[in-house]
């Protein structure tokens, strides 16, 4: 996604003088406190909110119905996380409660894999790739 993609890049370039700023309290020079990020809602968050619910959805319907643990769903999130509220803990927490909350809707429903369980488990699927084609045509550069 395009919207990642350029979160990722921001995120790399704010490393740096991060890092810079971890040598030097190495080093024994302390820099001030940096001033609280302001928290502001992206336009595309509540598309976001619905992905981050899918994801948990697919995520236990694909672990129930795999065979073996699969942990990619989860990682995918945890990555939008780290891109897109970095430094926002109100947004993590909103795209986190998605997440669990799409995984818990199922785990409720489903205890074991059944074809109802499948075609939920891809029509999820086909749902959040076009959500996330959309955030990126919408929202992308």
């Amino acid at each position: 996604m395009k919207v990642i993609r350029l979160a990722l890049i921001a995120s790399l370039a704010l490393a740096g003088p991060a890092l810079a700023q971890k040598a030097k309290q190495a080093a024994g020079t302390e820099t001030p406190a940096a001033a609280p990020i302001e928290e502001k809602p992206a336009p595309y968050d509540e598309r976001l909110e619905r992905l981050s619910e899918i994801l948990g959805a697919v995520h236990y319907l694909r672990n129930l119905c795999a065979g073996k643990a699969e942990d990619n769903w989860r990682a995918a999130m945890q990555r939008i996380i780290e891109l897109e509220a970095a430094k926002e803990p109100k947004r993590q927490e909103k795209l986190t409660a998605a997440f669990n909350r799409g995984y818990r809707s199922f785990a409720a429903i489903y205890t074991a894999c059944t074809d109802s369980a499948v075609v939920a488990e891809e029509r999820y699927r086909n749902e959040g790739a076009t959500l996330a084609t959309e955030i990126t045509a919408r929202f992308g550069n």
